[in-house]
């Protein structure tokens, strides 16, 4: 099966996407990310010619760059080039380079490698803002597309509102696309997720409602019970990261109000 794209015209539009505001790609809003922890070439190739129109991102998570054989990494990142999707190390690399001083051989070997994409994160170590800013920039004058991400990896770890619109509001000023909020693969006991992985829906919408533009949040939402509530709180349009390769038809599905989670919602809101 080639690159062809995929036949869904036989479907009614008010079948397809019940919520009547899905859009192609390439798109800036309804932004969905996928967290690639080693997937080999056949599950690779699998997942891009099953759903590479619903996923515009996937992460090579933490540092598994470097641990991936390196023709297995070159055929990865051409091929999602193919489909349109862009691939992106996860920001725990970029922090370890930070940290060892090797920021300048770490921005030329991710490009080098065919990167196109930059995550800038302090999940694990401390980061002065100004060396954020000079992160972001620098890696826009690299010639990668930058996003930024908000919150720390550690348990128990949660959000202040306030910070995280100051985040956010200095992250898009010196030149980040958006900025994604820690979820991260567990999605429990962090960011707005309790222990239990339950969702502050409150958190959500103070958050998104603070921002000057929340379509530029990405929300990391492992589980579908999570982006069931980012969903309904924030719309089918929420930017949803760190999804499972095997959860993409899915997500999508909910997003489009094709599943019960959502649909009712999504009818109610319609009305």
């Amino acid at each position: 099966m080639g690159l062809s794209e995929p036949q869904i015209a036989q479907w009614p539009c008010a079948m397809a996407d019940p919520s009547g505001v899905r859009t192609r790609k390439p798109r800036t809003t309804g932004l969905t990310m996928v967290m690639d922890k080693g997937l080999g070439a056949n599950a690779f190739a699998d997942l891009l010619s099953t759903a590479h129109e619903h996923i515009d991102i996937i992460k090579l998570g933490f540092g598994t760059a470097a641990v991936t054989p390196t023709p297995l990494l070159s055929w990865k990142l051409d091929t999602a080039r193919q489909y349109g999707v862009m691939v992106m190390p996860g920001g725990t690399f970029l922090e370890y380079a930070v940290v060892k001083g090797m920021v300048e051989p770490f921005f030329h070997m991710m490009k080098e490698t065919g990167f196109t994409g930059i995550e800038v994160s302090d999940g694990t170590i401390a980061l002065p803002r100004q060396k954020r800013n000079e992160l972001i920039q620098r890696a826009r004058e690299v010639g990668f597309f930058v996003c930024s991400e908000y919150g720390k990896k550690a348990a128990s770890s949660t959000f202040i509102r306030d910070d995280v619109v100051k985040t956010f509001n200095e992250d898009i000023a010196h030149g980040s696309e958006w900025m994604t909020l820690e979820g991260r693969e567990s999605g429990a006991g962090v960011g707005v997720y309790d222990e239990h992985g339950g969702c502050d829906t409150e958190m959500v919408s103070m958050i998104a409602e603070a921002v000057h533009s929340p379509q530029r949040l990405m929300w990391e939402s492992p589980r579908k019970d999570q982006q069931t509530a980012i969903l309904r709180t924030l719309g089918p349009q929420a930017n949803l990261g760190n999804i499972s390769p095997d959860d993409i038809i899915a997500c999508e599905a909910l997003r489009r109000g094709l599943r019960s989670d959502t649909m009712g919602h999504f009818l109610d809101t319609m009305k």
